[in-house]
């Protein structure tokens, strides 16, 4: 009746991930249009402690002058690492690494490039076409989301973004129409990408400039509702579509633990888990959890919420639950008076004396991955799929052509250790794709420098080299863990 698992799953999914904003570049090919982040630009002269600033908010003057042509300013997303012409020699270097998935995203303005089009534009879905029949010629299962920061820039400065409910109505269409295109090629979906990132950056998640709105909390979660229903209404159309097709939702999940036993401290690591979590307990459950009340009344939001909506929301909830983790964080009641972690991206939190720290000031906690899939499991009872894990580094290249990235290798060995471990302890996951599997700009600071990958792309954070492709050792190592299922991890 009982059966310890001490291995990976046979069909267990090794990949990698990326997101179209971020590596596919050719932003004015195929009837692209812009979207929220075609807006984030890179500039070498403003303080680095100050690069990702723009990701937590964004201004009317901003959003204006990336869409002046003659602007003089550097946008880094709309180069990426020109993926859409390269795809092919790219995805031909995932399959030589023996990827069994590829977790990508669409753009959503290829597609529709202003968002509210009634009809899609063809040259954007052909590109993926091209894509996925790559994918499939050397045997690598496309998990995709619909959504990965990209929404229409248009559907921010016409409509609003998400607070609008309208945007509901372009998102099924959209996500329709993307059902029905590749309800063959595609198995695996995801609705949006970190969906609770809404907390700290809202306008790349919901489309919110923040000047809008001097209630920028009842804008949040009223976007956010927006999502849910959205979530719900397309994981309706994919059933229809495709009833052997699998929908998830995504959260990050950045393991929060008391600095201390002092209960206060236990306390509020509680509430704080509770407002990360609150993203995908209603995706996973259907439903809004009994806490909500306490936390919309201290927050003094108030839903606009139609009659169907907790319908839809209860009919539809999710497959599975994916996440990201790069690392955990610890919560004081009284963080004033002790030591930040000012490199931790979504909740900042408390210094923890026990974990070493990346060069861009991220605590690592490999043990903390554990933790994690024991406690998303525990919670919801459904397989899990871990979309992101990975070290951002400095790389640097050796004559030959030999890039040293043990730094990365120590990394993701010690998380991929503790995803075996999890398994032993009875969770169910399906799948790991490490973030970044090549070289791309960085999310939030929009760096080249910041590498991920297992392959380097030479290009600097000015969008400057011949974006040739060159192997770092981190490639043959992942290559065995791939053949070996995990278990040579040396």
């Amino acid at each position: 009746m009982f059966q310890l698992k001490t291995n990976f799953p046979e069909n267990f999914l090794w990949g990698g991930a990326t997101a179209a904003n971020q590596l596919e570049g050719a932003s004015d090919v195929g009837g692209k249009g812009l979207s929220v982040s075609d807006v984030y630009i890179f500039d070498e002269n403003i303080p680095k402690e100050h690069w990702s600033d723009q990701w937590h908010m964004m201004t009317h003057r901003q959003v204006e002058e990336a869409q002046n042509p003659s602007s003089e300013k550097y946008y880094p997303k709309r180069q990426g690492i020109d993926f859409y012409h390269n795809y092919k020699e790219d995805i031909a270097l995932f399959a030589e690494m023996g990827f069994k998935c590829y977790r990508m995203s669409l753009a959503w303005t290829r597609i529709f490039p202003n968002g509210d089009e009634l009809e899609p534009n063809e040259e954007g879905l052909a590109f993926y076409d091209r894509v996925f029949d790559e994918l499939n010629k050397h045997g690598i299962e496309p998990i995709v989301s619909l959504s990965h920061y990209e929404m229409p820039l248009y559907l921010v400065t016409e409509y609003g973004g998400w607070v609008n409910r309208k945007v509901i109505d372009f998102y099924v269409r959209f996500a329709t129409t993307v059902f029905n295109r590749y309800k063959d090629k595609v198995k695996y979906w995801i609705t949006f990408n970190e969906i609770n990132c809404v907390k700290h950056h809202p306008y790349v998640s919901v489309g919110i400039i923040e000047e809008n709105h001097p209630h920028i909390e009842q804008a949040k979660y009223q976007g956010a509702h927006h999502q849910f229903v959205a979530s719900a209404l397309a994981i309706k159309a994919c059933k229809e579509i495709n009833p052997e097709a699998k929908v998830g939702c995504m959260i990050s999940y950045q393991l929060l633990v008391p600095y201390s036993c002092n209960p206060d401290d236990i306390q509020a690591t509680v509430e704080n888990q509770r407002t990360s979590l609150f993203f995908s307990d209603v995706q996973a459950r259907g439903y809004y959890p009994s806490y909500t009340a306490r936390m919309f009344a201290e927050k003094n939001v108030v839903l606009e919420i139609e009659p169907e909506d907790e319908q839809i929301m209860r009919e539809y909830p999710v497959d599975y639950v994916s996440f990201s983790y790069y690392m955990s964080s610890a919560i004081s009641a009284h963080p004033e008076k002790l030591e930040g972690a000012v490199g931790n991206l979504i909740t900042g939190g408390i210094k923890n004396p026990y974990l070493p720290t990346s060069e861009w000031g991220w605590q690592v906690d490999p043990k903390g991955l554990r933790t994690a899939l024991n406690q998303l499991y525990d919670r919801y009872q459904k397989p899990l799929f871990i979309a992101e894990n990975g070290l951002g580094a400095v790389d640097t290249i050796e004559p030959g052509d030999i890039i040293q990235d043990d730094y990365r290798i120590s990394y993701l060995r010690d998380h991929i250790k503790q995803i075996k471990e999890a398994i032993s302890d009875g969770v169910d996951v399906f799948g790991y794709t490490s973030w970044g599997c090549i070289d791309m700009i960085s999310a939030s600071t929009n760096q080249m420098s910041k590498r991920y990958g297992y392959i380097y792309v030479d290009q600097d954070d000015r969008g400057r080299g011949t974006k040739r492709r060159i192997k770092k050792k981190s490639f043959d190592w992942y290559k065995k863990v791939i053949a070996s299922n995990g278990e040579q991890l040396d």
